[in-house]
């Protein structure tokens, strides 16, 4: 890998409450030692602050934790463009990205459009990032647009439109609708840079099935002990341009296993909590599982359940 492995990588994490909603891009960044959630969040939107963003994203609980292992990846999040094709409207649009046709007043908020008018054909829209937040005990509506929004009435009036009828109680999903959460830091070039290759569409399709075909080889190496070449197919597998995030959770349940054959329960975790962050439903065999990949499991799980 290089640049210091540093990768960037476009994958898609599946956003939004709805089975309709559609996937949305995200990046995913290889940690290096010394990283911080502070330190990633100034390289990639120029602010420090934002480390709450990429804690929330990444299932990462604790204020005064880092929980980031050399290595590891996490996923940095952002808003997206898109441009409108033909007889779609506002609320289409909020179905196929929000899952729901009510939350059109958001798309028609970030582009300065209006209700009554539909967006053109052809023209680009901003996308507003859908931050995934698991409500703690005391949380309200106001503390939660405070942890990532702008201190105004109007991030609390965001926030509430985009959750309408929804529970605000332990453990419940609250979306947090981020018009703002640009690239501005000094991987912004490399993203961009990412970005453009993988959105190539073709080349990115083409990419995915070359990952896929190499799936079955990752998977045999693991059921024959062969755990070393199994860390590093997988990580090769890891630095493809473009993922989808059924493939990346694949990849990270077989390092996961690998890593805890090689006694780096460490990096097991910190596989596992990368799966966990796209599919928190995600469970293992039990009776075909080991009893130590079993135990690296659920401490992972016990991390995103905190």
């Amino acid at each position: 890998m290089t640049r210091g492995l540093i990768s960037l990588l476009l994958t898609i994490a599946v956003v939004g409450v709805s089975s309709g909603a559609k996937a949305q891009a995200v990046y995913t960044h290889a940690v290096q030692g010394g990283d911080t959630l502070a330190s990633i969040a100034q390289r990639y939107y120029g602010d420090p602050t934002r480390e709450a963003v990429l804690r929330e994203a990444n299932r990462m609980k604790g204020p005064g934790t880092n929980g980031l292992v050399a290595g590891s990846w996490i996923f940095v999040p952002m808003v997206t463009f898109y441009r409108v094709g033909k007889d779609e409207t506002w609320k289409s649009l909020a179905a196929r990205f929000f899952g729901r046709e009510a939350r059109a007043p958001t798309l028609i908020e970030a582009n300065n459009g209006n209700r009554r008018v539909q967006p053109d054909e052809g023209a680009e829209l901003l996308v507003p990032y859908p931050l995934r937040h698991v409500v703690s005990p005391g949380e309200t509506l106001t503390k939660i647009a405070k942890m990532y929004m702008p201190d105004s009435p109007l991030s609390l009036k965001r926030i509430r439109r985009f959750n309408a009828g929804a529970r605000i109680e332990r453990g419940q999903v609250v979306l947090v609708p981020l018009f703002d959460l640009r690239l501005a830091g000094e991987g912004r070039a490399e993203a961009s840079e990412a970005f453009a290759r993988a959105a190539g569409g073709g080349a990115a399709k083409a990419a995915q099935d070359e990952v896929e075909s190499s799936l079955p080889k990752l998977i045999q190496q693991v059921q024959k002990a062969e755990f070393a070449e199994a860390v590093s197919l997988g990580n090769r597998l890891l630095g493809t341009q473009s993922l989808t995030s059924t493939q990346v959770v694949t990849i990270q349940k077989e390092l996961a296993v690998a890593y805890v054959a090689l006694e780096r329960t460490d990096l097991a975790e910190a596989s596992f909590r990368a799966a966990l962050a796209l599919q928190p439903n995600l469970e293992l065999d039990t009776v075909r599982t080991s009893p130590r990949v079993l135990d690296a499991f659920n401490r992972a799980k016990e991390v995103e359940d905190e």
